[in-house]
């Protein structure tokens, strides 16, 4: 006779623990940078919801061999400037996993799910023998407060290990440290460099600084000093949602009645709606009944008549906007750049969910190789995406962009060729994600087509700047001719003529004049368009480094670029007076 097996069920953290590759932590390089990328999270939502311009300091240091082969042992500590947490909260967001303030609540934060930072935890816990070490400080409390958390995996919660009072010279924050296996990968698309730059790159009003191993400490400063305006949470709009998701939602409100359910907890359903729903069939008795009392064929019902009703788009006034100045100042924080174009889109409705994409373009001089691919920069509700690029619906969109119809070199099915940067940026509530490190984002068609209406309004700004570009240096190999045969002409013609010498003279010095060549002429020009130029900068905001052209996407033009233009609408009537002379 077959032995009855016992079923046996197991905690949220002890399934994560088993399978810490679905939220980040596939290898040691991986390790370090998403124990970084969580905690610098935290650090960010945590200060824009306190309204506190966010002051960020990572520090990664190696401390030993790993107690696994390949690794060595990491030290990784984040401190900010932010709000702090209470001591008894802090269990619960460094142990317990799916606790978090954030789940499910429709707002465009970087961390919604409460997994990540308990991950960290875990892993620490897994290959130190120790969980974080966390030193919180609120307005409140007269001396920080250090303590030991760990992840109770068999019951996912929290446990406290110790606990002390400590001094902290600063008002208000949090730090929190982990001693890690993990191997540092600093540059590539996957290090860790990369993902710092990037955060800088997509939050204008963060200072950012940080010590790697044995460099420099580094400090990036703050572009501008306004806060993003978090907009208010938005409810799910009814034709995102399956059957089951639909029924678990109702779980949320306690004994309301249905139609009192449906206008609170979804968008764009109001009594108009409901009196549709009602003429197309549904019962009034369904509408009044008591969610908790609604059987599963009765859901079903109310859950048809919603998929036959015609409801409005998804307000777009939940998702949140780095803005074309905030995008421009940054750009130029990754690099000297010669150019830079910037597109912000109005927010769209893709898949039934807002959804705002916004975009820049930026070439670098330090970066002259024409033949390798540009720099692709993703970013999902302002954090950098570094990993699974090929599945993500922001490569798909670049890839096909037809970038030689804009002056860009562009393999067929690859991505375009030159020393660019182009950055993307996708912002929504309700980001659909293919796995739960967040990693890459879900390719929908329309919303594949979203971003790459962005980038080819980006495209045809760089296009302009590059068919310039190749008439300027047309004409100026036309010059380069003319002066190196012309003084040969006027030597022929004085020949034949027999002029005087200071006939001569007067021709070649005329001809100097004609072509722009002439000392004096070229000062006074380029005074003029270093005024132009101070007048431009003025009008961007007095943004520092964003120079004439700025204000047509972004442009950033030398300021000696403009001076040819002064010099033709000269130049005829200075023809002309030579002419007659």
């Amino acid at each position: 006779m077959a032995k009855t097996q016992t079923i046996t069920s197991a905690s949220s953290a002890e399934y994560f623990s088993k399978n810490l590759q679905q939220v980040g932590f596939s290898s040691y390089t991986k390790a370090a940078l998403t124990t970084i990328k969580e905690a610098v999270d935290n650090s960010l939502d945590a200060c824009e919801e306190a309204g506190i311009l966010p002051e960020v300091f990572v520090l990664i240091e190696k401390v030993g061999e790993g107690t696994a082969k390949n690794a060595d042992s990491i030290r990784i500590r984040v401190e900010d400037n932010g709000p702090g947490l209470e001591p008894d909260d802090v269990v619960k967001v460094f142990g317990e996993y799916l606790a978090s303030s954030k789940f499910g609540r429709g707002r465009c934060s970087r961390g919604q799910q409460g997994i990540g930072i308990s991950a960290v935890t875990t892993w620490a816990q897994l290959t130190s023998a120790r969980g974080a070490t966390v030193v919180t400080k609120t307005a409140k409390m007269r001396k920080a407060v250090q303590c030991v958390v760990e992840v109770d995996i068999k019951h996912n919660k929290g446990t406290l290990k110790s606990k002390e009072a400590v001094d902290w010279d600063r008002d208000h924050g949090l730090a929190c440290e982990f001693v890690i296996d993990a191997r540092i990968q600093l540059n590539g698309e996957g290090g860790l460099l990369a993902y710092l730059t990037g955060t800088t790159l997509v939050n204008p009003h963060l200072t950012l600084r940080y010590k790697v191993l044995d460099q420099e400490e580094v400090t990036v400063p703050r572009v501008t000093e306004e806060m993003p305006q978090i907009p208010d949470a938005t409810p799910p709009h009814p034709h995102t949602m399956k059957l089951g998701e639909f029924i678990a939602h109702s779980h949320l409100f306690g004994r309301v009645s249905i139609g009192a359910w449906l206008k609170k907890g979804f968008s764009r359903i109001s009594d108009g709606v409901l009196a549709e729903m009602r003429k197309d069939g549904l019962p009034q008795s369904l509408i009044d009944l008591s969610v908790d009392k609604a059987s599963e064929e009765q859901f079903k019902k109310v859950f048809a008549a919603l998929q036959k009703a015609k409801l409005m788009a998804p307000s777009t006034s939940s998702v949140l906007s780095i803005g074309e100045s905030g995008l421009a100042k940054s750009i130029q924080r990754v690099g000297q750049v010669d150019f830079f174009s910037v597109v912000s889109r109005k927010p769209a409705i893709c898949d039934f969910k807002p959804v705002l994409v916004e975009t820049a373009i930026a070439r670098l001089l330090d970066r002259p190789a024409e033949d390798e691919p540009v720099t692709l920069l993703r970013f999902a509700n302002r954090v950098p995406l570094q990993f699974d690029k090929a599945a993500c619906a922001i490569t798909q969109a670049t890839v096909s962009v037809n970038w030689r119809a804009y002056g860009l070199n562009q393999p067929k099915n690859s991505l375009p060729q030159g020393p660019y940067i182009i950055a993307v940026s996708v912002v929504s509530p309700f980001i659909k994600f293919k796995n739960a490190s967040k990693e890459t984002i879900d390719a929908s068609d329309e919303l594949v087509e979203e971003i790459r209406r962005t980038l080819i309004q980006a495209g045809q700004r760089l296009s302009k700047h590059i068919r310039r570009e190749v008439k300027e240096a047309d004409l100026e190999k036309k010059r380069q001719h003319i002066e190196m045969f012309a003084p040969i002409l006027v030597d022929g013609a004085c020949r034949i003529t027999k002029s005087p010498k200071e006939r001569r003279i007067k021709a070649l010095d005329g001809l100097a004049k004609i072509l722009g060549r002439d000392a004096a002429l070229a000062e006074q020009e380029l005074a003029v368009a270093i005024e132009h130029a101070e007048e431009a900068v003025m009008r961007m905001g007095q943004v520092a480094g964003i120079i004439p052209g700025a204000g047509e996407g972004g442009e950033a033009e030398p300021a000696a670029k403009t001076a040819p233009k002064e010099t033709k609408e000269k130049r005829p009537a200075k023809a002309a007076k030579e002419k007659k002379k």
